[in-house]
């Protein structure tokens, strides 16, 4: 049981380097200020999902369902 709480530490900390990439690669709230003139009818303000940037926040979500998921199993001490 003991190995198998460590492997789950080690990808708990794998999710936790990743998320705080993921987050600061993401653009802030201020680089969407295009919206104001109208440049939110774009290609790219339609289709933001299939936009990089959209990958990233899809990949964000659900590496924070992982993070909280991994955080609860590691508090139940079951292992």
């Amino acid at each position: 049981m003991a190995a198998l709480r460590i492997v789950i530490q080690i990808i708990f900390i794998i999710i936790c380097i990743a998320l705080t990439v993921l987050v600061l690669m993401q653009e802030g709230k201020s680089a969407g200020l295009g919206a104001v003139s109208g440049a939110a009818e774009t290609y790219w303000g339609k289709n933001k999902g299939r936009s990089m940037e959209g990958k990233l926040i899809k990949i964000t979500k659900y590496l924070a369902i992982g993070f909280m998921v991994i955080t609860v199993i590691l508090n139940l001490n079951v292992f």
